[in-house]
C-alpha cells in the first residue's frame, strides 16, 4: 500500500523554518515528506545548525533513503542570510506556496504542512499578505475558512481571526456563526473521524451575557444558529461562558471548542500545548496544518529552535489525510 506524500514548505528564508525542516530526517515517519525549498539553503542551514543532514533531490518515482531530506528544489531569489529578512525574496517564499498547493489539487501530495512565514516581510516587497489562511483562501476561491488550533488535548476554533477588539461585535453575524460551525462540523466528519462531534460554542460576553444584561449577542445572534442547527442533528452545547467552558469536566463533554474571537480561546490552547500546538485552517479543498510560532529570527542558525510544533502539524496532517481517505471524502 503507498504511503502518503505530503509537502513541507520552507518558509522565510532568514528564519528558523529551513533548519526545522531538515530535522525532519531525525525522525522515521510513515509518509514521505516533501521538503519545498532551495536545497542549498537547507543543507546550509543544517550544518549550521549544527545538525548536518543528507539531502537529496525529489524525485517522485523514486522515495530517498532512510535518514535522508526529499527537497523539491525552488531556487532563491537572492541570497539569505541568518536573521535578516530581505523583501527580495518574497515571490520565493510564495513560491513554495503556490507549488505546494498545485501539488495538493494535482493529488501529487496528500496534504501541505507550512514553516513560518514573515508577513511584513512580504507586504514590504509590494505584495499585500495578511497571513496563509487568507492566501490559500484566495488562490482556492474558498469564500470562507476557518482558523483551528490543535494542541494539549484541545480542539479550538474560531469565528474571528485578526480584528481588533472593536471589531469583533458587529463580525459575530449569524451568516458568520452558522457558516463556521457548518465548515467546523464538516472538516470534523471528513478530517477527524469523528462520527457526531461534540461543539461546545462559547459566548460573546462574560457570562455569556447574563441573560442579556452584558450584552445581546448571545440571545439575539447566537443562540438562534445553534437552535437552527440542532435542528439539522448538529451536537451543539452553548452559548457557554467562556471563563468557565474551559474547565475539564465542560472540556470532557466536547470534542473542539468554538470561541468567537482569537484571545478568547487561543491563550488557553497555547498554555495546554506547550510549544506543541498546531494551526489548521479548516474549509479548504486541501489539507493544510501549520506551525503555531513565528520565524524566530533571533533563533536562526543557532540549532536552540524546537522542531516540536512542525513535528506535531506533520503528525496531524497525516492524521487527517488518513480519515480523509477512510471517509472517502474528496480533496478537491
Amino acid at each position: 500500500m503507498a504511503v502518503p506524500v505530503l509537502a513541507v514548505t520552507s518558509g522565510e528564508p532568514a528564519g528558523v523554518g529551513p533548519e526545522l525542516c531538515a530535522r525532519l530526517a531525525e525522525r522515521t515517519w510513515p509518509a514521505r515528506l516533501v521538503v519545498v525549498g532551495d536545497i542549498d539553503l537547507i543543507r546550509e542551514r543544517a550544518a549550521l545548525a549544527g545538525r548536518p543532514v543528507r539531502v537529496q533531490h525529489h524525485d517522485a518515482a523514486t522515495p530517498a533513503p532512510a535518514g535522508t531530506l526529499e527537497v523539491l528544489h525552488l531556487p532563491l531569489a537572492a541570497p539569505a542570510r541568518v536573521g535578516v529578512p530581505d523583501p527580495a525574496n518574497a515571490r520565493y517564499v510564495l513560491g513554495l506556496l503556490d507549488r505546494a498547493l498545485a501539488g495538493c489539487v494535482g493529488r501529487e501530495f496528500a496534504g501541505m504542512v507550512t514553516a513560518p512565514v514573515h508577513k511584513g516581510v512580504i507586504c514590504d516587497a509590494g505584495v499585500p499578505f495578511s497571513g496563509h489562511t487568507e492566501y490559500l483562501a484566495e488562490h482556492t476561491a474558498t469564500p470562507r475558512v476557518v482558523m483551528m488550533l490543535v494542541g494539549g488535548g484541545l480542539r479550538v476554533a474560531l469565528v474571528t481571526t485578526h480584528l481588533p477588539l472593536s471589531a469583533v461585535p458587529a463580525a459575530i453575524t449569524p451568516q458568520a456563526v452558522e457558516e463556521t460551525l457548518r465548515i467546523l462540523h464538516a472538516d470534523l466528519v471528513a478530517r477527524f473521524g469523528l462520527a457526531s462531534p461534540r461543539i461546545l460554542v462559547a459566548g460573546l460576553n462574560p457570562h455569556a451575557g447574563e441573560g442579556g444584561h452584558l450584552g445581546r449577542e448571545e440571545i439575539e445572534v447566537i443562540a438562534p444558529v445553534l437552535e437552527r442547527l440542532r435542528g439539522e442533528g448538529m451536537h451543539l452545547v452553548g452559548p457557554l461562558p467562556a471563563d468557565t467552558l474551559f474547565v475539564p469536566h465542560t472540556l470532557a463533554q466536547g470534542d473542539a471548542v468554538l470561541a468567537m474571537y482569537h484571545d478568547q480561546g487561543l491563550p488557553v490552547l497555547k498554555h495546554a500545548s506547550f510549544g506543541g500546538g498546531v494551526n489548521v485552517t479548516l474549509g479548504l479543498p486541501v489539507i493544510r496544518t501549520s506551525v503555531d510560532h513565528g520565524t524566530a529570527f533571533d533563533l536562526a542558525g543557532t540549532g536552540r529552535a524546537d522542531p516540536g510544533s512542525l513535528h506535531a502539524a506533520v503528525d496531524l496532517a497525516l492524521t487527517m489525510a488518513s480519515a480523509a481517505a477512510r471517509s472517502g471524502a474528496a480533496v478537491v
